[in-house]
C-alpha cells in the first residue's frame, strides 16, 4: 500500500504547504514511510511525531526530527493546539467512534494548522465485471459491514470537518485502474490471502469465488477498478 499510495499523498503535502519548521503528527503511521516523507519536508527545524497503536514496523526507525510514539487516538493523550499538520490514512474507517477521533485530530491543530484525512471508498467495486467479480465484491461488502468496517466514511468527513469549524474544506479522490499482475492486483491478492480463512468460515464467499478472483488478477488483459482513496482536508481558523 505504501508503494501505491505514498506518491499521491506526498503530492498533497506540497499542495497543502507543508514546509520546513512545521510540527506534524501522523496517526496510524504503519511502516513509517509517510512520517519519513514528512521529515524530509520539515527538516531541519521541524518535528514529526509518527504514532500508531502498534509500533512493530517502526520500533527501530530513527531519524533527526522524528519521534516515534504509541498513541491510541481514542484513549491516549494528544497535545492540544500543538501541530501545524495532522494526517491519517486508512484509519477512520476501522473506528466505531470515527467522528470522535476526527474531533481529537482537529483539537491537536494549532490555529492555522491543516488536517488531512485519507480514507478508502469501495464504491468502484460495485460496478465491476464480469458477473462473478461483481458477486464477489458484493459478498466482500457484506463481510465488511459485519466486521465493523465503514467503507463509506470518506463521504461523511467533509461535513464533519465543516461542523468542527475548519475552513477551506475540500477533497478529491484517486482511483487506480489496473490489470492482472500489476501492483494493485498483487496488493489485493495478498489481502485476500490473509482474509480468505475468515471469509470462508463465515460463509461470505466460496472457494470457487476466490479462485475466479485469483484467475482474473493474474490475467494481464483483465482490467478493473476496485477502490477510491479520497483525501479530505481543512484548515483551523487562525
Amino acid at each position: 500500500m505504501s508503494a501505491l499510495l505514498d506518491p499521491v499523498e506526498r503530492a498533497r503535502f506540497v499542495r497543502l504547504g507543508v514546509r520546513p519548521g512545521w510540527r506534524c503528527q501522523e496517526l496510524g503511521c504503519g511502516n513509517g514511510s509517510i512520517a519519513q516523507a514528512l521529515v524530509e519536508r520539515v527538516a531541519p527545524t521541524g518535528h514529526v511525531v509518527a504514532s500508531d497503536i502498534d509500533l512493530a514496523y517502526v520500533v527501530d526507525l530513527q531519524m533527526p526530527c522524528l519521534e516515534v510514539r504509541r498513541i491510541d487516538i481514542l484513549r491516549d493523550v494528544i497535545e492540544e493546539g500543538s501541530y501545524d499538520f495532522v494526517v491519517a490514512r486508512a484509519l477512520l474507517h476501522h473506528l466505531t467512534l470515527a467522528r470522535k477521533a476526527l474531533e481529537r485530530m482537529v483539537t491537536a491543530l494549532k490555529p492555522g494548522g491543516v488536517l488531512l484525512s485519507i480514507e478508502p471508498d469501495m464504491l468502484p467495486c460495485t460496478v465491476t465485471e464480469p458477473d462473478s467479480m461483481h458477486a464477489f465484491w458484493q459478498r466482500w461488502l457484506k463481510w465488511s459491514v459485519a466486521a465493523g468496517i465503514d467503507y463509506s466514511i470518506r463521504r461523511k468527513i467533509p461535513a464533519w470537518l465543516d461542523s468542527l469549524g475548519l475552513q477551506d474544506v475540500a477533497g478529491e479522490g484517486h482511483t487506480a485502474q489496473f490489470n492482472g499482475g500489476s501492483g494493485w492486483a498483487t496488493y489485493w491478492t495478498a489481502t485476500m490471502r490473509e482474509l480468505a480463512p475468515s471469509l470462508l468460515k463465515l460463509g461470505y464467499v466460496t472457494e470457487r469465488m476466490l479462485e475466479e478472483r485469483r484467475a482474473c488478477y493474474q490475467d494481464p488483459h483483465y482490467w478493473t477498478r476496485v477502490i477510491t482513496f479520497t483525501a479530505n482536508w481543512g484548515r483551523k481558523p487562525a
